[in-house]
């Protein structure tokens, strides 16, 4: 059995991956996993295949799997021939893929939440003698669990300071990060996300007759516009996240860790505050697309501000 003795384990990536070859060398199968579950996503973090042609950055759907009946105990987390278990034999992933073995254990947060699995399948049976390693297994999947722990909370503080460095790229006008300070935190973000899994979410905001109003009134006008939407914006969005200005009458709000559904109640809030005080605006967001990137993420929500803006003038 090879052993990695020079790899040097700096984060939760370099864990997984010297885990996963691991395992593979001490227990065969074909495909290891390490996982995160987001709602409906099942999504591949580190992956030691041999056979399956799944990678890191693949998306499948949680509720398929092995791995939620595993959680919800209804299957056991080794399962030398699944065929054997009513629950894994049923599961729609044993339909698309050739699943004879199976071995799964639930990765949590330190609040005990879910975090996603540890988990294995090959297309042949195992001998009964793999149910001996269920406490390595156990093992491996709890000093998991506490590096992700440790690591997601690290990055609140590292959030922090990407912040605080990005304090000179801000717009002088309303305080927000300028063009570039969004770009270098959207990367970091995006980094986190592949990383990690994180779900999160870009809102575009665009003020409605934005130029008519420095037509009519003057730019100082327009200037005043852009302040107290900014003001307003910074009071509405959660400390952790991202405003910016983005161009002459737009802004941009990066969500972190907000599933789609918080997004978009994030979304409403911004536009129903900006409705009440009398600032004309249009919102629109999309949710980062795990298969994606939140570049992609940008790009929908601006087409979908474009489709608005467009339908408003007809």
């Amino acid at each position: 059995m090879k052993v990695a003795t020079n790899n040097r384990i700096q984060d939760f990536g370099d864990a997984a991956k010297n885990i996963l070859e691991f395992l593979h060398d001490r227990l065969g199968f074909s495909l290891w996993m390490v996982t995160r579950t987001e709602g409906e996503d099942w999504i591949v973090l580190s992956a030691e295949d041999h056979g399956y042609n799944v990678q890191q950055g693949n998306v499948f759907r949680w509720s398929d799997s092995f791995c939620s009946r595993m959680v919800q105990g209804q299957g056991p987390q080794i399962t030398p021939c699944s065929r054997d278990v009513l629950a894994y034999e049923t599961a729609p992933i044993g339909k698309q893929v050739p699943i004879a073995s199976y071995i799964g254990f639930p990765l949590t947060h330190p609040n005990g939440e879910l975090f996603g699995t540890l988990c294995a399948i090959d297309p042949n049976p195992q001998p009964d003698t793999i149910q001996d390693e269920y406490s390595l297994i156990e093992l491996l999947a709890n000093l998991l669990s506490n590096i992700i722990g440790m690591e997601l909370k690290a990055q609140e503080a590292i959030r922090r300071l990407e912040q605080v460095r990005a304090e000179c790229l801000k717009d002088y006008l309303t305080g927000l990060y300028n063009h570039r300070g969004w770009d270098e935190l959207v990367k970091s973000e995006e980094e986190r996300c592949q990383k990690y899994g994180n779900p999160a979410a870009i809102i575009v905001v665009n003020l409605d007759n934005f130029k008519s109003i420095i037509a009519t009134a003057g730019y100082a006008a327009g200037d005043h516009l852009l302040q107290v939407t900014a003001s307003y914006l910074k009071g509405i969005v959660p400390p952790s996240d991202v405003v910016a200005r983005l161009g002459e009458d737009k802004f941009g709000v990066l969500t972190v860790e907000m599933n789609a559904t918080d997004s978009m109640q994030l979304a409403k809030v911004i536009q129903q505050e900006l409705d009440s005080a009398g600032l004309s605006a249009s919102v629109r967001w999309a949710q980062r697309d795990p298969r994606k990137t939140l570049y992609d993420a940008y790009d929908l929500a601006q087409e979908r501000l474009h489709t608005v803006q467009q339908t408003r003038k007809k």
